[in-house]
């Protein structure tokens, strides 16, 4: 199985894309350092280096990676969105 994302951290709400992955794929991924696998339909392009939500996301709330906030959603998000400057505001500018 080639690997299309990783999550770093058990807490995080986002994926890590190792590829670019097309909008509407069946991406396949695991946590960095966990065993077992895990599989997400995303919604959106999302190209290498780029973030995806695991989980919904509502507006106003954490968006965390590597275990840490690193911002918060302007807009609600769903599983499989991408998660980007058009709806990720870093907390040091909230």
């Amino acid at each position: 199985m080639q690997l299309s994302f990783l999550v770093h951290h058990q807490a995080d709400n986002v994926a890590v894309a190792v590829e670019d992955i097309a909008a509407g794929s069946n991406a396949q991924g695991r946590f960095r350092d966990q065993p077992g696998d895990m599989q997400f339909i995303v919604s959106d392009s999302v190209p290498l280096g780029h973030k995806f939500a695991i989980r919904a996301i509502t507006k106003g709330a954490d968006v965390i990676e590597y275990g840490v906030t690193i911002g918060m959603a302007t807009s609600d998000i769903a599983e499989g969105q991408s998660v980007h400057v058009h709806n990720l505001k870093g907390k040091r500018w909230a």
